[in-house]
């Protein structure tokens, strides 16, 4: 039984400064269109984030953005943002990652700059704390995020990650193996029960 319905992907508003960001963004959105999963996002239409939004679009597939008020003129304009098959609209980034967890069943951080970042280690924070068991796959896109890798392996030598198995991120290189990867990695219904603990956190 698939578990997977929705993915939530993690990335940058602005398109980078190498063209194949923006083609692995692409390529991840006409994946989940074709496996009929929803795209759960943070709302953007420019950049990697309209990417892969219009990709998902494109392919017939559905998509969720969750943005903050704030936001909304920086990232997107309302009447972009009316061409989401479902739109939220929160106070704060805090609500916005709340409910990205809430709706997504697994995780996918493509590049992306210091937000892209904080999200990523926040959702690896929760599967390290054993809150949830959705799959999590860091896209390493051209190498993108080895230095964070190296980071992440110094700190477990130093002996600071001490529930390193709980931490266990798809690293992948190919935008186009993600999904296929995601479904492979997914938790049977059982032991999904945990991840609602994260809404009473």
């Amino acid at each position: 039984m698939n578990t997977i319905r929705s993915i939530c992907v993690y990335c940058g508003s602005s398109p980078g400064r190498d063209p194949i960001h923006m083609a692995s963004a692409e390529a991840l959105g006409r994946s989940m269109a074709e496996a009929g999963i929803r795209l759960v996002y943070g709302g953007g239409t420019k950049g990697i984030m309209g990417a892969v939004a219009d990709a998902v679009h494109r392919g017939g597939g559905a998509v969720t953005g969750i943005i903050p008020r704030f936001l909304i003129h920086k990232e997107a304009s309302e009447a972009e943002l009316g061409s989401l098959d479902e739109l939220h609209v929160t106070d704060n980034m805090h609500q916005r990652k709340h409910m990205m967890f809430e709706h997504s069943d697994a995780f996918v951080a493509l590049p992306g700059g210091i937000g892209t970042l904080e999200e990523l280690i926040e959702i690896m924070t929760w599967s390290q704390l054993g809150r949830h068991a959705k799959p999590i796959a860091i896209a390493n896109i051209a190498g993108f995020w080895d230095p964070l890798l190296g980071l992440i392996d110094h700190m477990a030598d130093a002996g600071f990650i001490h529930t390193a198995h709980q931490v266990r991120p798809l690293v992948i290189d190919r935008a186009e193996e993600i999904v296929p990867a995601i479904l492979a990695a997914a938790p049977h219904p059982a032991e999904q029960e945990g991840s609602d603990d994260i809404k009473r956190m």
